[in-house]
């Protein structure tokens, strides 16, 4: 099969610094203005920062005593050429196709000039930009998106679709429900979901109904497969720090928020379906077994600018980004009065730092033992990033990821792509795992309606 030749926008290296390892033995072409661009994002620790610098020292690595010459220079073994390309202008008839000498324009028009040089052989832009994308097929040209981590749409519809429904004869639903163990063996399932050989995953969730006929939500029975026990055990309605949940996909995410041989724990949903609250309120009801309860929460800022420009110093610049944090904890300590033991006790441990809201941004490069660890909007890192904050938890950890796939405010992630997608896919089926996607909002009934018509 002949090979091909991708030529690379600067958003792809940006998302994954690794990523020229993942085009098999195809040939990369690298524009010049991708390189002027990642020289502006290569300070700073952010994850743009991170990957910009990675990249290039892997280029400098690659290309160590030899020049790119007319075709370029292994990447490795299995895997094709990389050249960077000098700026090229648009054909004579494109040059007024576009107006604006913008870095865009000149990556797209490089991709155009190599592919016309390259006359028999498949060349493609790679770009995560849909603007880009726009843009390159209305030039003519091949551009396709950066396809490496994208999930397919029947993985992330499995992500909201991991909650088995079933209908118990009468003697089971009665043994797990008000039977001495709280809980039933595999074998008692319907043959249709018992798993079979393979048998079921661990934290696997059910939603059972008794078997006289359609119940309403309020009847229904929760349960989760235990792997440890090998047994379906009873998912009861606790509640944590005041907080009570309100249905059964509430009582399914506190209870992961509360199991200890659950460490990573995934919640998504709409907005104003308690992901953040339940999980803040759990790790308050837990606080004894953890040094600290950090609350974080990447900051996305509108335009692509850096929090440097706004007024004030790191608290005041990052006020905006943490007071949802905030405003979910004015809810918990709402259930208590001010003198209470409870309200006292969070307001202690805010002094104290060992209840800590913190901008994402400064807590990587930590080592985190004993933390109760939550971050919000997670939605907005890329698996990369996800990865680099998990690799982090040390002995006694937990962490909890917040967020709503459908709410994305990254300009080149989406639902198919960002890094709770990915934690989903990848951790199922793992004990140390447990995902729980939150339909029904539970804020107000305002809120609730205006969710579904507006």
């Amino acid at each position: 099969m002949a090979k091909k030749i991708f030529v690379l926008d600067t958003n792809v290296i940006l998302h994954d610094h690794k990523a020229i390892r993942h085009f098999q033995d195809n040939n990369l072409v690298i524009p010049v203005a991708v390189i002027e661009e990642l020289d502006k994002f290569k300070k700073g620790n952010d994850a743009l920062a991170f990957n910009a610098r990675g990249f290039v020292r892997d280029l400098d690595r690659i290309t160590e005593g030899r020049m790119f010459g007319k075709d370029g220079v292994p990447i490795g073994k299995n895997a094709g050429l990389i050249k960077i390309e000098p700026n090229h202008p648009f054909p004579d008839e494109l040059r007024d196709l576009f107006q604006d000498d913008i870095q865009d324009h000149r990556i797209l028009a490089t991709a155009i000039w190599v592919r016309d040089n390259h006359p028999g052989t498949f060349v493609a832009l790679v770009t995560k930009d849909i603007n880009l994308r726009m843009k390159s097929k209305a030039a003519g040209m091949e551009v396709q998106d950066y396809l490496t981590d994208k999930m397919d749409d029947e993985t992330v519809e499995h992500t909201q679709n991991e909650v088995i429904d079933c209908v118990l004869p009468a003697q089971v639903m009665q043994k797990l429900t008000y039977g001495p163990t709280g809980s039933i063996k595999p074998s008692e399932l319907p043959s249709s979901i018992s798993g079979g050989k393979a048998g079921l995953k661990p934290n696997q969730l059910f939603r059972f109904s008794w078997s006289r006929g359609k119940e309403d939500a309020e009847s229904m029975v929760a349960a989760r497969y235990d792997a440890d026990k090998r047994e379906v055990v009873l998912v009861k309605a606790a509640d944590a720090y005041g907080i009570r949940p309100r249905n059964i996909e509430q009582r399914f995410a506190l209870d992961a928020c509360l199991n200890p041989k659950v460490p990573l724990v995934s919640l998504t949903g709409g907005a104003g379906t308690g992901k953040t609250l339940l999980a803040l309120a759990a790790a308050l009801e837990q606080e004894k077994n953890y040094d600290q309860i950090i609350l974080s929460r990447p900051a996305v800022v509108l335009g692509g600018q850096d929090i440097g420009f706004l007024p004030g110093d790191q608290k005041s610049k990052m006020s905006p980004y943490l007071q949802p944090l905030m405003d979910n904890l004015n809810v918990i300590k709402a259930q208590f009065s001010p003198s209470s033991r409870q309200a006292l006790k969070i307001e202690a441990m805010l002094k104290e730092d060992k209840l800590l809201i913190s901008p994402l941004a400064y807590i990587r490069g930590r080592s985190l033992g004993k933390v109760f660890f939550i971050i919000d909007e997670a939605q907005n890192l890329t698996p990369h990033e996800i990865k680099t904050i998990i690799t982090r938890a040390g002995e006694g950890t937990k962490m909890v990821f917040t967020g709503d796939i459908f709410q994305i405010d990254q300009p080149y992630l989406d639902r198919w792509s960002n890094g709770v997608t990915h934690l989903g896919n990848k951790m199922d089926g793992q004990k140390l795992f447990q995902h729980v996607f939150l339909r029904k909002g539970e804020r107000s009934e305002l809120s609730e309606i205006a969710s579904k018509l507006l």
